[in-house]
């Protein structure tokens, strides 16, 4: 899979007339007499499906929003944001200023090519079973309630690690299509890294999840919170070396590569979820070394 460029963008809206206009934040492009200070949203990342951005919302907002979702600003309008796998077309950042005003900064979402293998065959029949489901709800709800905890960590600033080098043997987004009936896509990396190699947190975080029992399908399940709604799942592992509620930094061992839960055999699956989209994890760190 080809990475996409990573992308900066530094943008500033100002109301005019009743409409919005775009100006170029650098004020030396504006004439000396007519220089002004418009308000602007900075931000740099990955502008494209599964992707990213960390940026500063202008000076004084009130609050600021990305489309519908509004978005936690720090003291100094930090916050972070990301494109679920499946987002496309043109995307909005709104801040909320004190006079009324908005400022608005349109960005543009490059699509993927997706790795798309269509196999000639149906796609199996049938649900799950009422047996199945009756484990399967209670599971659900505690990763649910995970993900919900929004933990003090600032993990979310950080330039993400690879939690374990090896062979990657499934991307993200990848997806299967039977006779034309779309089935789910793989919604995070996997890594063939050896049973029982040890693997590290890609960034500072909080234990939101430390399963002592192997769930249905994800096994022994390790949830990391870095903050600002964004966490990485870590699936199948062999061993938990953290428990829940502790607080991890970047580079710690926190759990063990294995096959449990439904996995053909040994290797990490890492998924990265921002609130409720799924992002790629190789567009936080980079191809491997």
């Amino acid at each position: 899979m080809k990475r996409p460029l990573q992308l900066a963008a530094l943008a500033a809206v100002a109301a005019v007339g009743g409409s919005f206009a775009l100006f170029a934040a650098d004020s030396s492009a504006q004439p000396a007499a007519q220089a002004v200070h418009t308000p602007a949203f900075t931000y740099a990342g990955e502008l494209t499906q599964g992707g990213w951005i960390r940026g500063q919302a202008p000076t004084g907002a009130l609050g600021a929003r990305l489309g519908d979702q509004e978005l936690v600003l720090d003291e100094a309008g930090h916050f972070f944001a990301g494109f679920d796998r499946d987002a496309g077309g043109q995307v909005e950042l709104v801040a909320d200023m004190p006079d009324g005003s908005h400022v608005v900064a349109p960005i543009t979402l490059a699509p993927r090519n997706w790795q798309i293998e269509h196999v000639n065959v149906a796609r199996s029949p049938g649900g799950a079973t009422e047996a199945f489901m009756q484990r399967r709800l209670p599971e659900l709800a505690r990763i649910n309630a995970a993900r919900e905890v929004n933990a003090a960590s600032d993990g979310w600033r950080q330039q993400f690690i690879w939690p374990v080098r090896g062979r990657i043997s499934g991307r993200f987004g990848s997806q299967r299509i039977y006779r034309g009936e779309p089935g789910a896509y793989h919604s995070g990396i996997d890594i063939a890294g050896g049973d029982g190699t040890t693997f590290v947190a890609p960034a500072d975080g909080v234990v939101v999840l430390a399963t002592d029992t192997p769930f249905s399908l994800e096994g022994y399940l390790l949830i990391i919170d870095h903050g600002n709604g964004l966490n990485s799942a870590f699936l199948h592992n062999s061993a938990i070396l953290v428990r829940e509620g502790e607080t991890v930094r970047q580079g710690q061992p926190i759990g063990r590569i294995g096959a449990s839960g439904r996995a053909t055999g040994p290797h990490l699956h890492w998924g990265i979820k921002w609130r409720e989209a799924r992002l790629d994890p190789i567009l936080f760190t980079g191809p491997m070394p």
